[in-house]
């Protein structure tokens, strides 16, 4: 059972905490900065290499973004894949991308790259693997979510991020995905370190409401990592929720954990609503009850982000 993230990392005025732990950071980013530099990058020169990672740790709508450009390149008949390693607690996400297209996944990424490239695909689109230090990749697309931006601002344990924001001076392409909050302190905090970065604004698009009568009530659960995006993105949609409950990202869910659910729902009348990626974690039980929302990212500057990709 994962545990969710503490609270400190999102509260920028907690400072005992992030402080006390800045030792145990320092050590991380020290054991990073050995690793970037022994580990030689890679390149296969026969097929390119579109990364999307994130420098805050999880929900930050990697796997969304991923999606999109699996769309936009296949409309342009590209053969591409998707490159995700071999998490046994991301399962959710894998069958996600691999009810689209053709996954490959391995505990080594540059693995899953040798075959991708042998089996003919011109691009693959790694779901992660910014912190992957033996790729060399062709494209990089660093996301962001704009409610939970940086958290406090520490890196790991003592705040949220996987590596220095500092770093983002080192990346051109930033995503900021979510529902249009907090977007100008966001892109002010990324032109100040670095005034040439190329930032794009996503919204998260809910696609299959037609399922739901907007005149009932709702009770929403997520184990994922943008629990109040998914709540925002459905309340500006009219969807009536009554209660909703966040479980840690990429939670898995017991018999116990679910009839809970459904039973605080029928005490409160309500129908009850969670992710996708929540839906394909619940394993088979009793789920007949529980719906999904299956939502979908809209990029504006759309034909400018299609260009950078076709181009770079």
């Amino acid at each position: 059972m994962k545990l969710k993230k503490p609270k400190f990392w999102d509260n920028k005025n907690s400072k005992i905490l992030p402080y006390l732990l800045i030792p145990c950071s320092l050590i991380l980013i020290f054991i990073n900065l050995i690793k970037k530099l022994i580990i030689k990058k890679e390149k296969i020169k026969k097929i390119k290499t579109i990364c999307v990672g994130n420098i805050y740790l999880g929900g930050t709508g990697k796997t969304s973004l991923s999606l999109k450009i699996y769309e936009l390149l296949n409309q342009k008949k590209i053969k591409s894949c998707f490159i995700k390693k071999d998490y046994s607690n991301q399962k959710d996400e894998q069958k996600i991308l691999e009810n689209k297209g053709k996954l490959f996944k391995s505990k080594k990424r540059l693995s899953s790259l040798v075959e991708a490239a042998n089996q003919g695909y011109e691009v693959a689109i790694f779901d992660d693997g910014l912190q992957d230090f033996s790729i060399d990749y062709d494209l990089i697309f660093v996301c962001f979510n704009d409610l939970n931006w940086i958290g406090n601002g520490f890196t790991i344990p003592s705040g949220p991020l996987r590596e220095s924001f500092k770093n983002i001076k080192h990346y051109k392409n930033i995503f900021i995905n979510g529902n249009m909050e907090n977007l100008e302190n966001a892109k002010n905090q990324i032109w100040e370190i670095n005034p040439d970065a190329k930032i794009f604004v996503t919204t998260y698009t809910p696609i299959n409401l037609n399922e739901f009568n907007k005149k009932e009530n709702y009770f929403v659960f997520s184990g994922i990592g943008n629990h109040q995006s998914f709540i925002s993105m459905l309340k500006k949609n009219k969807i009536n929720i009554l209660k909703d409950i966040e479980f840690p990202d990429h939670y898995s869910y017991s018999v116990k954990d679910i009839d809970q659910v459904i039973t605080e729902a029928q005490n409160k009348n309500c129908k009850i609503i969670t992710t996708e990626k929540d839906f394909y974690r619940l394993n088979n039980k009793d789920i007949e009850e529980i719906k999904f929302v299956k939502s979908e990212i809209k990029i504006q500057d759309e034909s400018k982000f299609i260009d950078i990709i076709l181009n770079q």
